[in-house]
């Protein structure tokens, strides 16, 4: 039975996790309980600040302790094993992405949680943006027309601390494939529908990490849509979420700036601008004829905070959740699909979803 004051085990209070901290103590139906990391006088001085006990091990942690929820904000390669204990022990789990660190053990994972009945939650936060909920809904009603393509980009400049911090992102595994595109994944199918194909090229040239820092993606949707993808961690622009959205207030933004592009057969939608262009319904679309204009109107949250809250109703059986394992497993098979080309040199087809 959840008591009204939903307690909260971290795990990892890495950069995310020390967010999640934060929104933890900031929300009133929810405390911070314990944190579960490795036993160094860095997490122990969290620990001590929030005056939580500090656990090395997770099954240990749950064991001991009164604990309505978990939420996994460790390194990549720990969610696996780290979720299965938290559904072995009937414990409400919200995982950082990507889900797991490959699809086998994702796959394994979504199977698991189906068997249990487990109550999973995959923190694709941007799913509850009100930029993105207005902008799917803005292709919902057909002011685009039928969908021909996007242009996206999540191109910026990692510092190099960032990387002496967490020495693991210069590993595979580690960079801005897992890291940041599965985020934009996970955006594209929610604006643009399933993705069918996808072709990519990377290079590691300007760091020289094992992990690559540029990637070029082409993307095919199911719907008969094209696209195409830039990501890097060392290109000195603002075209990203993070500097655009103006919904994380620990970057700095530019109004003018966009990092999505959607262009159906009678308008197209710039994000997160929300900059319109279309055809009027009484004029037949062509580039000699001037486009109507507007700006659709949304008001900006900090969705890593609406997704506690529905986490929050997830755990007492309100609703359900929103981003599930599966979801977390499709946009994990996505990016491995996308490392998976690159290594090829060639297209590949996403695999249909039929473990589920």
């Amino acid at each position: 039975m959840v008591r009204d004051k939903i307690k909260i085990a971290l795990i990892g209070p890495g950069l995310i996790g020390k967010k999640h901290i934060c929104l933890i103590k900031e929300n009133p139906n929810t405390e911070l309980s314990v944190i579960v990391a490795p036993d160094n006088h860095v997490n122990h001085d969290i620990a001590t600040a929030e005056g939580v006990p500090l656990f090395e091990d997770l099954e240990n942690c749950l064991r001991a302790c009164k604990i309505d929820a978990a939420i996994l904000a460790s390194p990549n390669e720990f969610h696996a094993d780290q979720a299965t204990v938290c559904i072995n022990l009937g414990v409400p789990v919200l995982i950082e992405k990507p889900i797991t660190s490959t699809v086998e053990e994702g796959i394994a994972l979504v199977k698991l949680a189906k068997m249990k009945g487990a109550k999973v939650l995959v923190g694709h936060h941007r799913t509850y943006s009100p930029i993105l909920l207005r902008a799917a809904e803005v292709i919902k009603r057909g002011r685009l027309g039928k969908l021909v393509s996007i242009i996206g980009s999540a191109q910026f400049y990692k510092p190099l601390h960032y990387f002496d911090d967490g020495p693991w992102r210069k590993n595979l595994g580690g960079g801005p494939i897992l890291i940041n595109l599965i985020h934009e994944i996970s955006n594209m199918r929610m604006l643009m529908g399933e993705i069918k194909a996808v072709q990519a090229v990377a290079s590691s040239d300007i760091r020289g990490y094992e992990v690559e820092d540029t990637v070029a993606i082409n993307l095919i949707f199911q719907n008969g849509a094209l696209g195409t993808f830039l990501l890097s961690d060392t290109a000195a622009t603002a075209k990203s979420w993070e500097q655009t959205s103006r919904e994380n207030p620990s970057y700095p933004t530019y109004m003018d700036e966009d990092c999505y592009s959607i262009s159906g057969t009678q308008g197209s939608l710039s994000i997160p601008t929300m900059r319109l262009k279309y055809y009027g319904h009484e004029v037949d679309p062509s580039w000699w004829t001037p486009f109507l204009e507007a700006v659709e109107d949304v008001d900006r949250l900090d969705p890593l905070k609406v997704q506690l809250e529905h986490f929050v109703r997830v755990i007492k059986g309100g609703e359900l959740p929103m981003v599930t394992a599966e979801d977390g497993l499709k946009n994990l098979i996505i990016t491995e699909a996308i490392r998976e080309s690159i290594k090829e040199k060639s297209m590949v087809e996403i695999q249909a979803y039929k473990f589920f």
